[in-house]
């Protein structure tokens, strides 16, 4: 609020002294956001298509952060790289007064093995927790990189008249780090993404399956939960598996903390109050057959939206994870939460408020109000230190059914690529209008 009043006496006092103009319709000059859009339409197809075909994990996003760096300084903004291992940020500076304004892409992909037949679909593999997978862009991030990429070019073309400074963040690793790494929002903001560029405001999209690629879908207040990683190693005994009573079977330790974990949603958490997720995402233990291992490894994610039923939980997994071990004869270390988990995505609502109208006007008749989702984002970081608004882009076909379609992080992913040129238009009429008003 503080910054609000005193940015309105900054306008005033400009315009009292007769030096400039309220920055009301500062730029006019400025082609709408549809003809923007649709001029740079074909080239941020075609940088999607590049990516999708060269998908890269989390801190390890070397090609895509090199064609965005490379991008970014041909369009003369200031760019620096190399901030959270392979983060791209680039500042346009208009040529009238306004406000800061941020906006975020996220450039990492998923290992995931493709099964979309498109003519530029991934064929990398990789290596990822021992064993030997494919690399695919299963959440969107291609068509998230693409897209801010090409607000940035549509934005420099303008830049004499653009009114204000807008930050392109282009971020790693929002899937999350590798394990024993840092990476993602946090880092880049840990390393000084905001010391010297602190926004008035910060923008962010996503492209998500089971909408339609002509609607946008947003919420005021918390919108996706906090997200949290666990991860329970249940040891017993190795034994011959003839002889089960010669050990610990951890393997039916593990089973018994699997399945009466579900009790934390289903009997403790207060379901009326806000949702509860935990899921067991991995196991892994033994190696043959008739061979009782020594240890089983347990690893999942919890999701929540209030902060105290994110501790009951915490609580909860540790309590049932030690007491069924011990019952099996076993022991157990527990990592809960296990990494740095992402906070609870809260558009704040005055943004939400005053930006909605814009994206009616971008989809006009097709923007929805959205019901909170358990996905997560680490966008939520960029929130914490400036107000922010995060919306969906759909990227399914209209006439598909949307119940019966692949979820993002899925090997059947598929994008629309409407949805590239409304998220372009949503993008940049946001930064025109915020910046005029």
């Amino acid at each position: 609020m503080l910054r609000e009043i005193l940015r309105f006496r900054n306008h005033f006092f400009v315009f009292a002294c007769g030096l400039t103009a309220s920055v009301v319709g500062a730029n006019d000059e400025i082609p709408d956001a549809q003809q923007l859009a649709a001029g740079v339409s074909e080239q941020v197809v075609a940088w999607r298509r590049d990516i999708h075909q060269h998908p890269e994990l989390g801190n390890r996003e070397f090609r895509t952060s090199a064609l965005v760096a490379e991008h970014l300084e041909a369009l003369g903004l200031e760019v620096r790289t190399g901030i959270a291992h392979t983060g791209v940020v680039g500042i346009l500076r208009g040529g009238k007064p306004g406000p800061r304004i941020a906006l975020r892409a996220d450039m990492d992909a998923l290992p995931v093995t493709e099964q979309v037949d498109l003519p530029f679909a991934s064929e990398v593999t990789t290596e990822f927790r021992g064993q030997t997978t494919g690399v695919m862009h299963a959440c969107g991030h291609d068509a998230h990189t693409a897209i801010l990429m090409g607000v940035a070019e549509a934005l420099a073309d303008h830049r004499e008249h653009l009114a204000g400074e807008v930050m392109f963040i282009f971020q790693p690793a929002e899937e999350g780090p590798p394990e024993g790494e840092e990476g993602g929002a946090s880092m880049m903001i840990a390393e000084g993404l905001f010391d010297d560029f602190l926004p008035d405001a910060v923008f962010g999209l996503h492209v998500g399956a089971g909408i339609p690629s002509n609607v946008i879908a947003l919420r005021s207040g918390p919108m996706m939960a906090a997200a949290d990683s666990f991860k329970i190693v249940v040891k017993g005994r190795q034994a011959h598996g003839s002889r089960p009573w010669s050990g610990v079977d951890p393997i039916v330790a593990a089973a018994d903390i699997v399945s009466t974990a579900q009790t934390l949603v289903s009997r403790r958490a207060d379901l009326t109050r806000a949702p509860v997720v935990v899921t067991f995402g991995a196991i892994h233990g033994g190696i043959r057959q008739n061979i009782i291992p020594d240890e089983v490894e347990l690893i999942g994610t919890i999701r929540t939206f209030e902060p105290d039923m994110r501790q009951d939980v915490f609580d909860g997994l540790e309590q049932i994870a030690a007491d069924i071990a011990s019952a099996h004869d076993a022991t157990v270390e527990t990592e809960i939460p296990w990494m740095d988990g992402y906070p609870v995505t809260r558009n704040e609502p005055e943004l939400t408020a005053r930006m909605r109208p814009t994206l009616e006007r971008v989809a006009e008749g097709r923007v929805v109000e959205m019901a909170p989702i358990t996905g997560a984002e680490d966008f939520s970081e960029y929130g914490k230190l400036a107000p922010a608004m995060f919306f969906f882009v759909g990227a399914t076909p209209p006439d598909e059914d949307m119940d019966a379609v692949a979820s993002n992080h899925s090997p059947l992913f598929f994008l629309d690529e409407a949805a590239l040129q409304l998220g372009t238009q949503a993008m940049l009429a946001l930064v025109l209008d915020y910046s005029s008003n």
